[in-house]
């Protein structure tokens, strides 16, 4: 059987996608942070080349570089010291709010219980009792299972520490010398392939990158939206809550659930003692009904775009997919692979559309 140039073309680059699949999936756990490093390049890269045309060759790029890595830290570590202390001033508090929401689910639920001749009652000072011993136990287990690891496992400690200090190095020279590493790239396709492939890649960056600028400026107007939302009614975690929230959206439908049960659960451990259950409700709905109105009409086809037509349910199931298949890189390098293939299954639909098999 003769297989025609095209047909060859097709195989070889096939082989080539399976061999890299395969040791992408081999490589795993060493590729991880210059993975990171790679996604936090493509997306800060814009924002240094922004900041080097700004000096028109005045500035070095080595400053824009430092710069915008700077600010990139500075932003996560704001997260972190945002979030991490006021959980930790809040979470013991919420400890000992618990038995009261149980309580009063209990005077609630009881009266209906019995008209149907189940009779179950919850003594409130033995509930809070356990519900102390167990969360004091499970602290001490943590914390003894924490040190342990330290102590016992230093090669995890070390990897994490590893990974903390190599991201950094490996984005500053990705950052420096990205141009470069793309055009190198580009000279390794053949000359009768290169105006096909350029176009190509073009339009995947294209899509990947109005995706990926889109969805960052919605998921930072969101976190503002509910954090301000949820302070107004008296929530006291409502700023890392609505940080959460507006942050994990980026996973359609999984963070904003994740967010709702939150906020549902942090409202009726506060307002307990005093609107109850009502109020936490009525938070929620208001708040979060009112955030997904703002989101599904008004942020997201404003900043993001159905011309994109990166669908949520395709965001999610290529998430999951990627992760299942290659863990937390495959997670990572989930967007970029479902934009090429995006871009490809639109070229192929064209394709069809406009051969004879269709036209038949």
């Amino acid at each position: 059987m003769q297989f025609t140039a095209t047909q060859k073309t097709l195989v070889a680059w096939s082989l080539i996608a399976a061999l890299l699949a395969v040791l992408l999936w081999l490589l795993s756990p060493v590729l991880a942070p210059f993975v990171v490093a790679a996604v936090l390049a493509y997306a800060l890269t814009p924002l240094v080349d922004w900041i080097d045309g700004l000096g028109r060759g005045r500035i070095p790029r080595l400053l824009a570089v430092v710069l915008v890595e700077l600010l990139c830290v500075v932003a996560l570590l704001g997260i972190l010291f945002l979030i991490v202390p006021i959980l930790a001033k809040e979470l013991p508090l919420m400890r000992d709010q618990l038995p009261v929401v149980m309580e009063s689910i209990n005077r609630a639920l009881a009266p209906l219980l019995n008209q149907w001749g189940i009779h179950v009652s919850l003594d409130g000072g033995s509930l809070k009792s356990f519900v102390v011993k167990y969360f004091s136990a499970n602290v001490e287990d943590a914390f003894g299972s924490i040190m342990a690891s330290l102590k016992l496992g230093g090669s995890v400690a070390m990897a994490v520490v590893g990974n903390a200090v190599l991201i950094p190095v490996v984005l500053f020279y990705l950052l420096m010398d990205w141009d470069h590493f793309v055009s190198q790239v580009h000279q390794l396709i053949p000359p009768r392939l290169r105006e096909w492939a350029l176009g190509f890649l073009h339009e995947a960056d294209w899509v990947l990158g109005q995706y990926l600028r889109g969805q960052l400026l919605v998921m930072v107007l969101l976190a503002v939206f509910y954090s301000t939302g949820l302070a107004l009614f008296g929530l006291d975690l409502a700023m890392p809550i609505g940080v959460f929230t507006g942050l994990a959206v980026f996973v359609p439908y999984v963070g904003y659930g994740l967010g709702l049960l939150l906020a549902t659960l942090a409202g009726l451990l506060q307002f307990s003692a005093s609107g109850g259950a009502g109020q936490a409700v009525a938070m929620v709905a208001v708040v979060y009904g009112l955030g997904q109105v703002v989101e599904s009409f008004i942020l997201t086809p404003r900043l993001v775009g159905e011309r994109i037509g990166l669908h949520p349910l395709a965001v999610i199931f290529a998430l999951l997919a990627f992760g299942q298949m290659f863990g937390f890189v495959g997670v990572l390098i989930a967007l970029p692979v479902s934009a090429v293939l995006l871009v490809a299954i639109r070229r192929l639909r064209a394709r069809y559309l406009a051969s004879r098999l269709y036209q038949a």
